[in-house]
């Protein structure tokens, strides 16, 4: 269910509904209906607490990551950096009488949102995850882009939230050129067009993972 959650972008609630209606996901981790009920978002969000309390949620990832490449999928020396939002109630209707206090709330796109984020570096051939980072929802893309590197890198790709971070990219591969999109807009809020067609003609270049490992 961990790797459902984080694969389709689901917060705790709607992966418990996702699981009551998909025959195909309840299938796929295990569970038959007619022997156990499907582990509410509470319980989630309690092992999610657990796995983060001992570093096992990117154990998790690496492993899934070692054995896809045992099985014929390598990672390249392209990543594609991303992260995503994984919300969570924060109501204090609750036991603890409490929001959770490693959540916090954060800001995209003119709406606020309660929870964790989720941390990626992807194979930029292959689709394979092979470094995850889990952080409070307000934490900024940046500060974790060393640590989804493997350090053999080439080339490193992102969106603008990633831009001019050469010096952290380089802190980790070296020999990797910085292929993010760039912050389009100056401080006075006017768009600079020559740019803006840079970011276009990368992002079309930029290779399209053929698989939802990392998703």
């Amino acid at each position: 269910m961990h790797f459902v959650q984080h694969w389709f972008n689901l917060a705790d609630e709607a992966c418990e509904e996702a699981l009551l209606d998909s025959t195909a996901l309840r299938r796929f981790v295990g569970i038959d209906l007619g022997r156990e009920r499907v582990p509410d978002g509470t319980t989630l969000l309690k092992f999610r607490r657990l796995l983060e309390r001992n570093k096992l949620g990117e154990q998790l990832f690496a492993k899934v990551g070692e054995v896809l490449q045992g099985r014929g999928l390598k990672v390249g020396t392209g990543t594609i950096v991303d992260a995503t939002i994984i919300g969570a109630p924060s109501s204090t209707k609750n036991a603890d009488k409490a929001r959770d206090p490693e959540m916090h709330q954060t800001r995209k796109a003119q709406q606020w949102y309660f929870g964790m984020k989720l941390h990626i570096g992807v194979d930029s051939q292959t689709g394979l995850a092979h470094s995850a980072v889990v952080s409070a929802a307000n934490l900024h893309d940046k500060h974790p882009l060393p640590a989804l590197l493997h350090g053999a890198e080439r080339r490193v790709y992102g969106d603008s939230a990633y831009a001019s971070q050469k010096e952290l990219i380089a802190s980790k591969a070296p020999q990797a050129k910085d292929f993010t999109n760039q912050r389009v807009r100056n401080r006075s809020g006017e768009v600079d067009q020559t740019r803006r067609t840079k970011n276009r003609n990368t992002w079309r270049r930029t290779p399209r993972a053929p698989s939802p490992h990392w998703r």
